[in-house]
């Protein structure tokens, strides 16, 4: 039998069904499967004194709870939910299965994403002072070799960028529906048609105290633009999303 040098071309996906039923399907079938509403094909452990921090992350996008190992995936979860491009997200959803020249492997990837245009997006999270060590570096490559097979993008991400997590990570406090404040939504954004610092914008709507909450909630979900790779600060300069083409 000839073998590729990262792997052969029986790449497999393994995931639970919506009845909790283990499933194996092979490369050209993935596309029938939505593997974004599938439950985790792992649990992840809890105990005490361990050093990883897990929990559970409320996402916008896939309006649930999304479980994550490490604050360092938690960090991306943030990011990933503020991706205007990404349309579904879940956690340890699937396990690939390979074979290459140093035998059979499994891994169990940490996200996967839906995007807007169908496409996928796969990513592993990985604490940087490991991303060098030759068995990260190796099931990287192996992963990168199955996600190209199946036709998805592949990313192995360590520490995002600090700024613009920060800011992300402050706005990720308003993600939730707009209830008692919603009415102020269309002031807040006729008052920012033209670029206009957040002070005055906030101050045109005659209720600073109430618009603020809503502000921070209209630039998560982006109909508000702001430069997220500068503190957040009342001099800010916001403006309105252009409308989007009907």
């Amino acid at each position: 039998m000839t073998r590729h040098p990262s792997g052969d071309s029986r790449v497999k996906v393994r995931y639970l069904d919506a009845g909790g039923v283990d499933r194996l399907v092979t490369a050209e079938q993935v596309g029938e499967v939505a593997f974004e509403t599938c439950p985790p094909v792992r649990t992840i452990p809890a105990y005490h004194g361990q050093k990883h921090t897990p929990g559970r992350y409320w996402s916008a996008t896939a309006s649930g709870l999304l479980a994550y190992e490490s604050f360092l995936e938690c960090q991306w979860l943030t990011l990933l939910d503020f991706d205007v491009t990404v349309t579904a997200i879940a956690t340890q959803a699937l396990e690939l299965h390979g074979n290459d020249t140093d035998g059979k492997w499994r891994h169990v990837p940490d996200i996967f994403t839906r995007r807007s245009d169908g496409s996928v997006l796969v990513v592993d999270v990985k604490n940087p002072h490991r991303r060098h060590d030759p068995a990260v570096v190796r099931q990287a490559e192996r992963t990168a070799v199955a996600c190209g097979r199946l036709g998805w993008a592949y990313e192995m991400v360590t520490v995002p960028p600090r700024q613009r997590y920060a800011t992300i990570a402050w706005l990720a406090g308003y993600r939730r529906p707009l209830r008692a404040t919603a009415s102020l939504v269309t002031p807040v954004l006729s008052s920012a048609a033209d670029p206009v610092r957040l002070a005055d914008l906030l101050a045109a709507t005659g209720a600073p105290e109430l618009a603020r909450p809503v502000v921070f909630h209209l630039l998560w979900h982006h109909r508000l633009l702001c430069d997220l790779d500068t503190p957040l600060r009342e001099h800010t300069l916001v403006h309105a999303a252009p409308p989007q083409p009907s």
